[in-house]
Formats: C-alpha cells, structure tokens, sequence
C-alpha cells in the first residue's frame, strides 16, 4: 500500500446502531460516501448542542455566585471549597467514563451524562442548606467529564482528514455556550432568582437528553479508518482492550501531548477567574466595557475555532504534522500578542483591543488539533480513554492555575500573575508541541500498520 493511500480519509459513512440487534443490510455497509450522511449531519447538530446548552450551565455558577452566597450566607473561601467540589470529582470520572465509552454504545451513554447534569443541576436548585449545595454541585463534576466520548464519536463519523473542521465547528459551542450563560444570568436572576435559573438549564439537560437518544445514531469503532475502506462491513466490534490501554502511555506523541495539556490548561483557566478583575481593576473599564471587550472576544474564539479546525485539516494534507504546525502557529502568536497587550499603558484602548481580538482569534487553533492528533495515533477501541488522560492532566492544571496565578498576584500585581502564567504556560505548551511535531509520523505509522494488519486479517476471515 502506498503511503499516499493511508492519508487519503475525508471520506464519511452511515452510521450503524451498536444496541445489539441485527442491523439492516443497506446500514451494515460502511462503503465510503461522498460527504456526511443525513444521520450524521442531524448526530453532529444534536451534540453540537449538546455542548452548548452544557457549557451555558457549567458557565452560570460564575455570574449567579452573588444571590447564591447572599442565599446561604456564606464566604468566599467555603463557596469556593464547593465549586471546587464538582473539579475533584470530575478528575475521577474521567477515567470511568472513557473505559465506559470504550466499552459500550457511546450515543447511549452520552444521552446518560445530559440526563445526570439535568438531574444534578435541578438538585442544586433545590438544595435546601448549603452543605446539599456543595453536595450537589459536586455531582455536577460527573457529566462534566463525558465530552471524550463524544468526540470518539464523532471520530468514527468523519475520516481522520476531515475531524479537525468538525471537531472546530463543535469547540465554538464552548464560547457561545459561555456568552449564553451571562445573558441568562443577567436577564434571569433578578427576574426568577438563581434557583428557578438553575431549573431551566436543568430541564435542557434532560430535553437534550432525550435528543441523543433519539437521533444520535452509533458508529462502529473505527470504520472511517482508510484501511477498512474495501470492507462491506466490520465484521469486529473493537472494545476496550486493557493492553491497548496501556500502550498508549508507550506513545511518545501522547505523552508529549499530556505535558501541553497541563501547561495549556494555565492561561485559559487564568484568563476565566481574573481577565474580568484585570480589566476593572489595573485597566479601570466600566462595566460597559469589560461586557464589550470579553463579547468580541468570545466572537474571536468562536472564529478562531473555525479557523483552526479547518486550516489544521487543510495542512493535514500536505504534511502529516500539518496539524501540529497550526497547533504551534496559534498557541506561539496567541502568547506573543497577549503579552504585548498587557505591556500597553491604559490610554491605548483601541490597540489593546485589536491585541486582544488577534490573541483570542489564534490561540484556539490548538484545541481542534490536538484532539484530532490525538485520534491520529490512537486505535479505535481506545480513543474515548486517551482523550480522558489528556483531560484528567488538562483538569489537574486547572486547578492549580487560579492559585499559582493568585499567589503571584499577591506578591506582584494581576497583570504579573497573567502575564507569568499565560506566557509560560503558552511557552510551554509550544516546546511540547515542538517535540509532537518530530514524533507523530512514527506514531501515526504504527497506527496505520495496524489498521492494516486488521483489515488484511479480517478479508482474510471473510475469504476463507
């Protein structure tokens, strides 16, 4: 097979269901079509929303955490201890729900993870003391850690040189869905109150998990694969497998990958909890002003996604480390241009602004790729458990980010303590993807020799 055969993957598929029973013979094929199904365009919008209505309830504890201290008459240090709650406790259950993934029928268990984050966001709402609210919050962490699943999903949708598009099109949730929750916090609370707000983002989470159940149609593990393109049907269910598992910490692309998780997850969890405080305090806007400054720069994000996904796939094409160089591109202007922002004196408003929109529009080229990447050498059977390491370190960074940052605010000033942690971070995170640049052919060889060997055994079986 020539090399140029295993790089040639934008094809699609129609998805088949894993529940058991007999597929039909016509949704058994997995003959390559020519662009998305009609199944696979209507899975890819459920869980594109899905993820936005998620993240406008993750995002809502920031805005509401006012009327819910004055509610329970609590300080800032035990409000903190409960939302620090749900992070420990969706630390822990990344592990268990990428081996849950790997193991059953995704669109099953993600239709599970929208119904617990309805029902433990409704229990938060109702949670009469505030020991319950910390106990329930902390509940909120077990749905947090699903999303691996889902792109493994939408893995097996869309072939390896097309995943960075869509996976692009499904981060620009992330931001809307945090815009969203500033309209809602703003235009509910004192309308309805917190409570009643929660409600509402509760009732989505079981409406929307009634959506995936209904619509999100299954995918065989892997049959987007290049190597399985001349099969009529995957005659093997690839599951989770512990050995598979564990040669993935043998990959040195995915360890490389591990350390600019940790480090990245710096500067975007230090830009959540203090870019808001920076701008008030040492920049002096209004309240006007930060609302506007942080809305253009959430449209940047957005865009910055797209453009991402798609450059990262367009770069895919011509060279293997194609996503890897946009990787490093967004994550090294992004860090340079933030910097110099912070260094502007305060009259110069109309630069800093265009600084701000540049770094927010590159610095999220990373995450379309690095997902992407890390499918790029992983096997099918294990894909949902390697991005749940990579999120397990990225959650661990950013739990520690908000302190790191805070100390150094204490000893220095805020713009020190963003400056140090998103520069380093981001220095960091360049370095690594450096080094992935230079292993990931070897490891994208090993899967493709694989996927080969499989479908060789597998015609063989079939021929015999």
């Amino acid at each position: 097979m020539r090399k140029r055969d295993v790089l040639e993957i934008p094809t699609d598929q129609q998805p088949v269901r894993e529940n058991g029973a007999r597929a039909s013979e016509r949704d058994a094929k997995t003959r390559p079509r020519s662009g998305p199904s009609p199944g696979t365009k209507r899975s890819i919008a459920v869980l594109f929303a899905f993820v936005l209505f998620h993240q406008a309830d993750q995002s809502l504890v920031g805005p509401l955490v006012t009327p819910i201290m004055e509610t329970f008459h609590v300080n800032e240090a035990q409000m903190g201890a409960a939302l620090t709650g749900s992070i420990i406790v969706g630390a822990v259950f990344y592990p268990i729900w990428g081996y849950l993934f790997d193991r059953f029928a995704r669109a099953k268990l993600l239709a599970l993870a929208s119904l617990i984050w309805g029902a433990t966001t409704s229990l938060t709402a109702l949670a009469p003391t505030f020991p319950a609210f910390a106990t329930t919050r902390a509940g909120t962490g077990i749905d947090d850690s699903s999303y691996p699943g889902m792109y493994s999903l939408i893995a097996d949708y869309v072939g390896p040189s097309g995943r960075g598009r869509i996976y692009g099109v499904i981060s620009v949730a992330q931001p809307i869905g945090y815009l969203l929750a500033i309209v809602l916090a703003i235009g509910l609370r004192g309308l309805i109150g917190w409570r009643n707000t929660y409600l509402l983002t509760g009732s989505l989470g079981v409406v929307v998990a009634f959506l995936i159940f209904r619509f999100v149609v299954e995918a065989p593990r892997g049959g987007t694969e290049p190597e399985l393109a001349d099969l009529d049907a995957l005659p093997v269910r690839y599951e989770f497998n512990l050995q598979a598992a564990s040669e993935l910490l043998k990959r040195p692309t995915l360890l490389l990958l591990l350390g600019q998780g940790f480090f990245g997850a710096f500067p975007w969890q230090v830009i959540i909890y203090w870019f808001f405080r920076y701008l008030e305090k040492d920049r002096g806007y209004t309240s006007g002003q930060v609302l506007t400054t942080m809305g253009a720069a959430i449209i940047a994000l957005s865009a910055g996604y797209l453009l991402g996904g798609r450059l990262g796939d367009v770069a895919f094409a011509r060279t293997r480390r194609g996503r890897v160089f946009i990787a490093i591109l967004g994550v090294s202007v992004g860090m340079l241009v933030l910097a110099g922002a912070l260094n502007l004196p305060r009259q110069s408003y109309w630069l800093f602004f265009a600084m701000l929109m540049t770094a927010a529009l590159f610095s999220p080229f990373t995450t379309p790729n690095i997902i992407s990447t890390v499918y790029d050498v992983s096997p099918p059977e294990v894909r949902s458990t390697a991005l749940a390491m990579l999120s397990l370190v990225e959650n661990c960074g950013s739990a520690l980010a908000p302190l790191v940052a805070g100390i150094i605010a204490v000893q220095a000033s805020l713009r020190e303590a963003i400056l140090v942690t998103t520069a380093g971070g981001w220095a960091m995170c360049a370095l690594m993807l450096l080094g992935v640049a230079l292993v990931v052919p070897k490891d994208m060889d090993r899967l493709r020799a694989l996927m080969r060997t499989r479908a060789e055994a597998e015609l063989s079986a079939a021929g015999g």
